[in-house]
C-alpha cells in the first residue's frame, strides 16, 4: 500500500486459478517422489549390443555379415524350390521338395535362435560389489593402505584335480568363472565363451552353442542336398536336349551350383571341427589357446571332459539350458526419491504460491521504503514552523481545520503489514530501543508528509510546532530501519 492510500502493489497481485487436472497441486509436498516411466534393463545395457522387440532379441552391433548369410540361404533355397524342384518332383519323386523344405526351415530356425538369443552374458558388478571385492582382496593380501591398488589379475581354483586360473576383468569388475572370456566386439564377459561368429551376428557361448552347432550341421546337409540335386537336374536335362541347352533352359541351376560348390567345403569343415570339440568337451577358445594340450605338460588334461564321447555330446546338446543372467527385460529398480530443490531458500509449491510470495515480498519492500521515507526524511533537517498566515500555493487546497501538535517517535508500519508482523515479527526486523520508550507511534494517516509535499495554506499556527527527535535518536532509528529493509530484501 502506498503512503497516499491509493492503489499500490497489492493490486498487481491477482489470484490465479488452480487447474484440478494438473499432476501437481500447489500444496503438494516437496518430498513427493518424481513419477517417471519405468525403464527396462536392456535400455541401459552397458555392452555393445542391439536389442529389438522390447529386449526380446539381442544381437551384436556388427550385423552386416549376418544379413549376407540370410541372403545367401534365402536366394539359393528360393531358386532351388522355384526352378529345380518342379522338374525333380515330376521326374524322380515328390519327396525331394518335402525334404528340402524340412531342412530349410530347420536351418532358418536354428540360425535365428542362435542370432537372437543371449549367449550367456555375465552381468557386470555394481559399484558397491566392485568396492567390496577390492576390500576383500586387500584383506586377503594383508594390505591396509588407504591408496588405490588394482586387484590381482588371477585366482586359482581346483577343478577335478586340475588347477584353473580365474582372470579378473577390469571392464566388468568381476573374476570371470571357468571357461568364460571377455568378447572385445560385444564388450561382454560370456560364460563358456566359444567364439564371436560374424556369420550369425552374435557371440557363441553357453546358452546358444547347441543351436549354433545344429545350424552349421543342418546347413551342411542342406548345402550338400541342394548341390547334389542341382547336378542331377542338369544331368537329366542334358540327356534329353544336350548340356548347353540344359544350361540355357535352367540358368538358375548354374548359379545354385556355383554358390553351393564354394560354400560346402567351409561349412562341412566347420561342422566337422565343432563335432570334434563337442566330443572332447572343449571350446574353440580353449582349443586355439591350447589350454589342455599335452605340450604344456604330461599332467595337463581337460578337467571338463567326462571321458566318454557319447556323454560329452549329451552334455553339450541335451543338457538343461541355463537361464539368462542379465534379465534384459526386467525393470530397473527405482532410485532413492529425489527432493524438489529449493530456490533461494524458499520452497515453491506451485505457480500460485510463487506469485503470492512475490507479491508479498514486493508489498513488504514498498511498505518498508515508506517507513524509511516517513521516519528518516523529516529527521535529516529541521523544518521551519508553518503558519496559517502563509499563502497557499496555486492549485493546492487548504486543510479544513488546524492540526494537533504532532510528536514524532518511531514510526508505525502501515496497515498493510499485519501479515508480515505475524509471520516474521516486525520487532525482529525493526528492533525497538529503550531510549525511544517515550515516543508515540503514528499511523500512516497521521505521519507527516515529506518536505515539499505538505499542502500549502494549511492553517497551522506557530503554537502547533512539530517536535524533532534528538540527533542520536535520528541515527539509531535510521540504522534500524535500514537493517529491517535488508532483512526483507533477503527474504
Amino acid at each position: 500500500m502506498t503512503p497516499g492510500g491509493g492503489s499500490g502493489p497489492m493490486k498487481d497481485c491477482e489470484y490465479s486459478q488452480i487447474s484440478t487436472h494438473s499432476s501437481s497441486s500447489p500444496m503438494e509436498s516437496p518430498h513427493k517422489k518424481k513419477k517417471t516411466a519405468p525403464r527396462r534393463k536392456w535400455e541401459v545395457f552397458p555392452g555393445r549390443n542391439k536389442f529389438f522387440c522390447n529386449g526380446r532379441i539381442m544381437m551384436a552391433r556388427q550385423t552386416g555379415v549376418f544379413y549376407l548369410t540370410l541372403v545367401l540361404i534365402l536366394v539359393t533355397s528360393g531358386l532351388f524350390f522355384a526352378f529345380d524342384c518342379p522338374y525333380l518332383s515330376e521326374k524322380i519323386t515328390p519327396a525331394i521338395p518335402a525334404i528340402g523344405g524340412i531342412l530349410f526351415f530347420f536351418v532358418m530356425g536354428t540360425l535365428l535362435r542362435t542370432s537372437f538369443s543371449d549367449p550367456g552374458v555375465l552381468p557386470r558388478a555394481t559399484p558397491d560389489e566392485a568396492a567390496d571385492l577390492e576390500r576383500q582382496i586387500d584383506i586377503a593380501n594383508g594390505s591396509s593402505s588407504g591408496g588405490y591398488r588394482p586387484p590381482p589379475r588371477t585366482k586359482e581354483v581346483i577343478i577335478n584335480g586340475q588347477t584353473v586360473k580365474l582372470k579378473y576383468c577390469f571392464t566388468c569388475k568381476i573374476f570371470r568363472p571357468p571357461r568364460a572370456s571377455h568378447c572385445s566386439l560385444c564388450d561382454n564377459c560370456v560364460e563358456r565363451f566359444d567364439h564371436h561368429c560374424p556369420w550369425v551376428g552374435n557371440c557363441v557361448g553357453k546358452r546358444n552353442y547347441r543351436f549354433f552347432y545344429m545350424f552349421i550341421l543342418s546347413l551342411s546337409f542342406l548345402t550338400v542336398f541342394i548341390f547334389a540335386f542341382v547336378i542331377t537336374h542338369v544331368i537329366l536335362r542334358s540327356q534329353q536336349t544336350g548340356f548347353l541347352n540344359a544350361l540355357k533352359d535352367s540358368p538358375a541351376s548354374v548359379l545354385e551350383a556355383v554358390v553351393c560348390f564354394f560354400s560346402v567345403w567351409s561349412i562341412v569343415g566347420l561342422s566337422g571341427f565343432h563335432t570334434y570339440l563337442i566330443s572332447s568337451n572343449q571350446t574353440t577358445n580353449e582349443d586355439i589357446k591350447g589350454s589342455w594340450s599335452n605340450k604344456r605338460g604330461k599332467e595337463n588334461y581337460n578337467p571338463y571332459s567326462y571321458g566318454n564321447i557319447f556323454t560329452n555330446c549329451c552334455a553339450a546338446l541335451c543338457g538343461p539350458l541355463s537361464p539368462s543372467l542379465i534379465d534384459r527385460r526386467g525393470f530397473i529398480q527405482p532410485d532413492t526419491p529425489q527432493l524438489a530443490g529449493p530456490s533461494n531458500g524458499i520452497t515453491m509449491y506451485g505457480a500460485t504460491q510463487s506469485q503470492s510470495n512475490m507479491c508479498d515480498q514486493d508489498q513488504c519492500i514498498q511498505s518498508t521504503k515508506f517507513v524509511l521515507q516517513a521516519a528518516a526524511t523529516p529527521l535529516l533537517q529541521s523544518e521551519p514552523s508553518i503558519t496559517s498566515e502563509e499563502l497557499p500555493l496555486p492549485g493546492k487546497t487548504s486543510l479544513s481545520g488546524p492540526c494537533a501538535t504532532l510528536t514524532l517517535g518511531q514510526p508505525t508500519p502501515p496497515s498493510s503489514m499485519p501479515n508480515l508482523t505475524s509471520d516474521t515479527g516486525l520487532t525482529d526486523m525493526i528492533p525497538l530501543k529503550e531510549e525511544h520508550e517515550g515516543h508515540q507511534f503514528l499511523t500512516p494517516e497521521e505521519a507527516p508528509s515529506p518536505p515539499g509535499m505538505l499542502p500549502s495554506g494549511s492553517p497551522i499556527t506557530h503554537s502547533h510546532t512539530m517536535h524533532v527527535l534528538s540527533l542520536a535518536s535520528q541515527d539509531s532509528l535510521h540504522e534500524d530501519s535500514v537493517r529491517g529493509l535488508v532483512k526483507l530484501s533477503s527474504v
